[in-house]
């Protein structure tokens, strides 16, 4: 999908209070960003980075800013994570995600006590999908979730599980940001109440997928996938 334009560079000089950054632009100002992103972005929100951010012409806004990438290692990151849905249904829609091809696209479906990212059906095949964002790397050339510890994650993963019981197919996705990234697995050091549970519900049918995505300052849009190593 396309990204804001147009997008001004910057230097990240601080995050804080989880949705703020400060960031110098390059005429030397400093203004503050909003930061769309709940999680510790851990290996993201480093002091000097380079980033890119849009502006709002919302008068009702009251940062008038966006962070919306991050270079890591020489790489453009999309840390933001309000977008990462609407990335992944337009590749659901276009027919880009392999063995969820034709199916019809309904977001924000409520099962159990969660609100369900996606459910998609197709004659008599019902799909339960959750994504989540990715922008961690354990290793080097691993991409792994969740940066910090997520109950909520955790609930997700069980309701996953009730859905397959209930017959229909049911899948975590993970979109994987981190374009170096040749593999992904669960961050077991951060949350290992996380991948004990993720590799107990893969085990009983839920099925498993991370896809990486092709970031520039036009466009996010998901790539190739990559094997899970759980």
């Amino acid at each position: 999908m396309d990204l804001p334009a147009p997008l001004l560079e910057g230097t990240l000089l601080r995050r804080y209070k989880r949705f703020f950054t400060d960031i110098e632009l390059a005429d030397g100002r400093v203004v503050t960003a909003h930061t769309p992103n709940t999680g510790s972005m851990k290996q993201c929100a480093l002091p000097g980075s380079r980033v890119l951010i849009s502006r709002a012409d919302n008068p009702q806004r009251k940062l008038k800013y966006t962070l919306e990438l991050i270079m890591i290692s020489g790489r453009w990151v999309d840390t933001h994570t309000l977008r990462t849905n609407r990335v992944v249904e337009e590749a659901l829609r276009h027919n880009q995600i392999q063995s969820l091809e034709n199916f019809q696209v309904q977001p924000e479906y409520r099962f159990g006590e969660s609100r369900i990212d996606f459910y998609l059906h197709q004659g008599d095949v019902n799909v339960l999908l959750e994504v989540k964002n990715v922008t961690l790397c354990c290793q080097p050339e691993t991409a792994c979730f969740p940066d910090a510890v997520t109950t909520r994650g955790q609930k997700h993963l069980r309701e996953l599980l009730l859905a397959k019981q209930q017959g229909c197919r049911a899948i975590i996705f993970f979109l994987v940001q981190r374009s170096e990234a040749k593999k992904f697995s669960p961050a077991d050091a951060i949350d290992p109440e996380y991948g004990r549970l993720l590799r107990e519900v893969v085990a009983a049918g839920v099925e498993v997928l991370a896809y990486k995505t092709v970031v520039t300052p036009k466009e996010n849009r998901v790539g190739e996938p990559i094997p899970v190593v759980l």
